[in-house]
């Protein structure tokens, strides 16, 4: 029997990005226990738009996505906390995947997979998809000792969210996927499904004030955990946990 699956998904005047969103969820081939969204302080009708498509809506007044993301997760009832954002467009068979992964793998504790930026020119998008996508698989995962967690798609099993749930950050000066996937302990298995895709909204590849912030985010988060484990001591602990987890955490 497949595992019951809670959908979150954090957002903020998203309203427009959020119908389609949730327009591909319902559409889905294997349907979730529930689709949470977490309304953080929207101007626009972001929750109308949730309620409209039968989400359950939580408001979480702290601001940040990781506030959000993390009040979400507290909430969640199913066995797996699936995670997405609002400009997010899962595939039909997206929560199949995931879904048929837990089953069939009793020990895997996180599953994550990259998107592909729709709204831009394929050229941009392709280029986007190699020096964006992948390096943050690689250089992230290089820093936490496993794949690490993409907060665009990802899924984990809720008994390991409440293991870490007192140690993860609610500030918004953290990026909450890289927080998270510090946060985890290295000697689980986790997996990166390169089939397992969702489109992303190209705006994420904006510069100006959008990316220095979430560059600062970004630096801010690795310095705050690097300082309490340091990457060669997690890559020992990953390691030790037997050369059978470790290269199950490897490309599919």
């Amino acid at each position: 029997m497949n595992p019951s699956l809670s959908v979150v998904i954090p957002c903020k005047d998203d309203a427009a990005f959020l119908g389609h969103c949730l327009a591909a969820l319902n559409a889905q081939t294997v349907a979730p226990l529930e689709i949470i969204v977490v309304d953080n302080n929207s101007c626009d009708d972001s929750g109308d738009v949730a309620a409209r498509h039968g989400a359950r809506v939580l408001v979480e007044t702290t601001p940040g996505i990781a506030a959000a993301a993390s009040a979400g997760y507290d909430a969640a009832l199913g066995d797996v906390i699936v995670r997405c954002d609002a400009d997010s467009l899962p595939p039909g068979d997206w929560l199949e995947r995931i879904a048929g992964r837990f089953l069939g793998e009793a020990d895997l504790a996180v599953l994550t997979g990259p998107g592909y930026f729709y709204g831009t020119c394929p050229v941009r998008a392709r280029l986007a998809g190699l020096g964006y996508m992948q390096a943050y698989f690689l250089l992230m995962g290089a820093a936490m000792g496993h794949w690490p967690p993409f907060g665009s798609n990802v899924a984990f099993r809720r008994e390991e969210w409440e293991r870490v749930r007192h140690l993860v950050s609610r500030n918004e000066n953290v990026h909450d996927d890289v927080d998270l996937g510090f946060v985890l302990d290295p000697t689980m298995r986790t997996a990166y499904d390169r089939h397992l895709r969702v489109g992303i909204s190209a705006r994420s590849l904006e510069g100006g004030a959008a990316g220095r912030r979430r560059l600062r985010r970004a630096f801010h988060t690795l310095a705050l955990h690097w300082r309490q484990v340091p990457p060669w001591e997690r890559w020992r602990r990953s390691l030790r946990a037997g050369s059978g987890r470790h290269r199950a955490a490897r490309w599919q």
